[in-house]
C-alpha cells in the first residue's frame, strides 16, 4: 500500500517507548490516548497464522502513514510441534509518529495465543506492558507442554503486567456459528479476531484487511467472509467489551519522511524490484539462475512474476547447476543474478572463481543466515564476510556490497550492478535474514532518479597485430577500469576462448607462463582495487568548542538500525560519538584509514565473531574494538547504548 507524505526529514530517536502524549475520548465513553510510538508483538504456534496477523497489521499501518520497523521470528520447521516452546512463531512491528530505526528492544504489546507464546516471549516484556492471553489454550496439557505447574493466569505471576484475558477461540467459534464450519475451521480465524481487537486498539484502518482476505480467498467466498466476519468480532468486542477501557492513537510520521509516494517494502522485495531496474537501465535482460534457500527463495518467487521485464529465472536442481547457468547468461550479454544463503555461497565457491577468471559480470547475492553448515535458517546473522571475501582457491577477489536497512537493498542491487558491468566482475551482495524478513516504508523513486547502467558490447576487432591485420584480443583491457570486452557470442569476428584455465594477458589463448600469470593475478587485483566507491561518512557531532568526539563506532549491513538508534541514545544522555556505515567491503573506502586514524577508540558490533574488525585491524593496523553476537536475533539499541557509554569512559 503506498501513502503520500510531504514534510521534510526530521531527525529524532527517543530512548522511552510507547510515550504518552495527550488523552481523549472517542465519543463512546472510552478514553484515546494519543502515544508517539508502540511495539506491539503476536506470538502463538507457527500454525497460529501469526505472520499473516502481523504482516496485515503492518499494512494497514503502513498505509496509514505511520514509520515502521518490523521483526518477524519463526521456527525453521515448516510445522513445528505444536505447544512448545520451539515451535512458537512472533512478529513484531515497531510503528510511530518519528523516524524509528528498528523493531524495538522490547513490545509494549504482546499478544499470546498459547501458553508456550506466554513463556518463551515474557522475558522480553517490560513490567507494565499490556499482555492478551488467549484464555482458551490455558489447559492442564498445553500448560504442562511448557513446564507450568500451576496457570500464571491465576497465580499471581502476572501481577507486574496488565493483563487482558480474552477467550479468542471461543469468541471466534461463537462469531462464526452461523458459517456451518466445523470447531476446527473456525478456530483458525482465531488469528483474525486478535487482528481486528489490535486495529481497534491502535486506531488502525480496515478496509486494506478486508480486501485482501476476499482477494486471497476469492475461490473459497464461504471462507472469505469467515475472517472478514472474526476480523470484524474482534474489532466490536474491543469496542464494547469494559475490559478494553482505553484505546490509542499513533500520528502518522508526517515530518518523518522525504516529499514523495511511499510503500511498505521487506527487503527481498526491495532487492527483488532493485534487480529489476538494474536490467532495465542497463538495457539488459535480466537472468536469475537459483536454487530455493532460506531466507533467499522469496527473491526467486518474486522475480518469477515478472516475465513482462524480460526476467527469466531458472530454479535449478542444485546450486552449483544455478551459478553455473547464470554465469553462462552473462556470457551471452545478460544481467546474469545467482541467489542463495551460506550454504549455498560453499557450493558456488569454484563457478564464483571461474567468473573472476573469465570477468563476466555476474551478481552473487548472499542473504546471509545463522551458521555454520544448516545452521539456524530461518535466523539473522552476518558471518559470512570472510566467506564471501576469500572463500575461493587462488587470488579470486570479488568485490561486495552489503545494504543497511530493507529499503536499502533496492539502492544496493543497483550498486552491486553498476560494479558488477562497469568492472566486469562478480559482486557479492550480501543481505541478511532480519533485513530479508524486515519491511519499512520506502520511497519509489522516480525512474529519472535512477543511474544509467547501460554498457558497450565489443562490436569489432580492438587490436592490429604485428602482421597489420586487426584482430579481437578479449582481454584488452579498459585503461580507466582494466575492464576486458564483453563480446556477445556469435559476433562475426569476436571469437575467443573461455575456461578457468589462465588467459594470456590480451589473447585470451591458454598460457602456463609463470611471469604471465603472475601479471594476471595482480591485474584482476588492481581491478577490484581501482573501482570507485563514495568516500565513507562520518557523523561526528562538534560542541561548541570545536570538540569531535573520541569515540567512533563502524558497522556494516543490518545493524545499521541499532547501532544509529544507540549512538542518538548516548548522544542524548550528553556524550560525544561518531558513527560510520561500510556500504562497500571489497575495496574499501578511500579514505576508511585516515577516518579510523583520527579517533582514540574504534568500536565494530557485529553479528559474527569479529570478521570486519579482523579485517580493520589487518589493513589500517588500527584497534578496533569488536562488540559481537551471535545469537540469531538482532542487536538491541539499549544493549549496544550500554556498550558504547562503557567504551567512551573506558
Amino acid at each position: 500500500m503506498t501513502s503520500q507524505v510531504s514534510s521534510p526529514a526530521e531527525q529524532t530517536d527517543a530512548a522511552l517507548v510507547g510515550g504518552q502524549r495527550s488523552s481523549g475520548s472517542d465519543g463512546q465513553g472510552k478514553e484515546v490516548r494519543r502515544l508517539d510510538r508502540v511495539i506491539i508483538r503476536f506470538a502463538g504456534d507457527s500454525g497460529d497464522g501469526m505472520q499473516l496477523t502481523g504482516d496485515r497489521f503492518t499494512s494497514e499501518t503502513a498505509s496509514f502513514g505511520n514509520d515502521l520497523s518490523t521483526l518477524p521470528n519463526f521456527p525453521a520447521e515448516i510445522r513445528a510441534p505444536a505447544g512448545t516452546l520451539p515451535g512458537v512463531s512472533s512478529f513484531q512491528l515497531h510503528f510511530a509518529d518519528h523516524d524509528i530505526l528498528t523493531p524495538g528492544d522490547a513490545p509494549n504489546v504482546l499478544v499470546a495465543m498459547n501458553p508456550a507464546a506466554l513463556k518463551a516471549n515474557l522475558p522480553d516484556v517490560p513490567r507494565g506492558a499490556e499482555i492478551i492471553v488467549n484464555t482458551d489454550e490455558f489447559t492442564k496439557r498445553p500448560m504442562a507442554k511448557v513446564g507450568y505447574d500451576t496457570s500464571p493466569l491465576e497465580d499471581g505471576s502476572l501481577a507486574a503486567y496488565n493483563v487482558h484475558p480474552v477467550p479468542l477461540t471461543t469468541l471466534t467459534i461463537e462469531a462464526l456459528k452461523d458459517f456451518g464450519l466445523s470447531r476446527k475451521e473456525a478456530e483458525r480465524s482465531k488469528n483474525m479476531f486478535a487482528l481486528g481487537l489490535l486495529s481497534w486498539m491502535y486506531h488502525r484502518p480496515t478496509e486494506g484487511t478486508e480486501k485482501f482476505l476476499r482477494a486471497k480467498f476469492a475461490k473459497k467466498p464461504d471462507i472469505a467472509e469467515a475472517n472478514v466476519t472474526a476480523f470484524r468480532a474482534g474489532w466490536n468486542f474491543g469496542e464494547t467489551t469494559e475490559d478494553f477501557a482505553v484505546s490509542y492513537e499513533v500520528a502518522p510520521a508526517t515530518k518523518a519522511f522525504p516529499t514523495g509516494t511511499y510503500r511498505n517494502i521487506s527487503g527481498n522485495l526491495a532487492l527483488s524490484y532493485g534487480l529489476v531496474a538494474a536490467s532495465r537501465q542497463a538495457d539488459l535482460p535480466l537472468y536469475l539462475g537459483s536454487y530455493p534457500i532460506t531466507p533467499a527463495s522469496d527473491i526467486l518467487h518474486e522475480l518469477s512474476k515478472h516475465k513482462n521485464f524480460g526476467v527469466r529465472t531458472f530454479q535449478a536442481e542444485d546450486e552449483i547447476a544455478g551459478i553455473g547457468a547464470a554465469l553462462g547468461a552473462a556470457f551471452g550479454g545478460s544481467l546474469a543474478v545467482t541467489t542463495t544463503s551460506g550454504p549455498g555461497v560453499a557450493l558456488k565457491s569454484e563457478t564464483i572463481g571461474l567468473a573472476v577468471s573469465l570477468e563476466l559480470p555476474l551478481l552473487i547475492v548472499d542473504i546471509q543466515r545463522g551458521g555454520p553448515s544448516t545452521g539456524l535458517p530461518t535466523k539473522t546473522e552476518q558471518a559470512d564476510l570472510l566467506q564471501a571475501m576469500y572463500g575461493r582457491n587462488g587470488e579470486a577477489p570479488v568485490p561486495i556490497v552489503a545494504p543497511r536497512t530493507p529499503a536499502d537493498c533496492f539502492d544496493a542491487a543497483l550498486e552491486a550492478a553498476r560494479i558488477a558491468l562497469t568492472y566486469r566482475t562478480p559482486v557479492f551482495l550480501l543481505s541478511d535474514g532480519y533485513l530479508a524478513n524486515g519491511s519499512e516504508p520506502w520511497r519509489i523513486p522516480d525512474v529519472a532518479e535512477l543511474p544509467d547502467l547501460r554498457v558497450q558490447f565489443a562490436s569489432g576487432p580492438n587490436h592490429v597485430a604485428v602482421d597489420g591485420t586487426e584482430v579481437f584480443w578479449p582481454y584488452k583491457r579498459d585503461e580507466h577500469t582494466l575492464a576486458r570486452p564483453w563480446a556477445i557470442p556469435g559476433t562475426p569476428g569476436l571469437e575467443h576462448r573461455i575456461g578457468g584455465i589462465e588467459k594470456q594477458d590480451g589473447t585470451g589463448n591458454i598460457s602456463y607462463d609463470p611471469a604471465n600469470h603472475d601479471f594476471m593475478v595482480r591485474t584482476r587485483q588492481a581491478k577490484v582495487d581501482g573501482i570507485e566507491v563514495p568516500d565513507i561518512e562520518v557523523d561526528d557531532p562538534t560542541d561548541d568548542g570545536g570538540r569531535g568526539a573520541g569515540t567512533l563506532v563502524v558497522g556494516w549491513g543490518s545493524t545499521y538500525g541499532p547501532i544509529t538508534a544507540a549512538v542518538r541514545r548516548v548522544r542524548g544522555a550528553g556524550e560525544r560519538i561518531a558513527q560510520a556505515h561500510l556500504r562497500h567491503l571489497n575495496p574499501f573506502p578511500r579514505n576508511l584509514g585516515e577516518v579510523l586514524a583520527r579517533y582514540d577508540k574504534v568500536i565494530v558490533p557485529e553479528m559474527n565473531l569479529g570478521q570486519l574488525a579482523t579485517l580493520l585491524r589487518a589493513r589500517y593496523l588500527v584497534d578496533a574494538r569488536s562488540h559481537t553476537q551471535v545469537s540469531g536475533m538482532p542487536f538491541k539499541a539499549e544493549q549496544l547504548a550500554e556498550v558504547f557509554k562503557e567504551a567512551i569512559n573506558d
